[in-house]
């Protein structure tokens, strides 16, 4: 039987990782909207930067719990 913790932290961790791909789409036109021939502002690669940070760190989370769930399964 699944343990229905187990559920919900997989849950909250994989809406965590969509959430931060959601803020990662409301850049995306400013990104690709950049001129190839220009630079981008300081405030936007700031922006840039905290928002790839956030993805990869949930990104990651969910993997790590996700690599967890299958050790206790042993599905390795």
């Amino acid at each position: 039987m699944a343990d229905a913790n187990e559920i919900r932290a997989l849950k909250a961790s994989f809406l965590g990782a969509l959430d931060t791909g959601a803020a990662l789409e409301a850049v995306k036109s400013k990104i690709l909207a950049l001129d190839a021939d220009g630079d981008i502002a300081a405030e936007d690669l700031e922006e840039l930067g905290r928002l790839t940070l956030a993805h990869a760190v949930s990104s990651q989370s969910l993997r790590g719990f996700i690599e967890s769930m299958r050790g206790r399964r042993g599905g390795g």
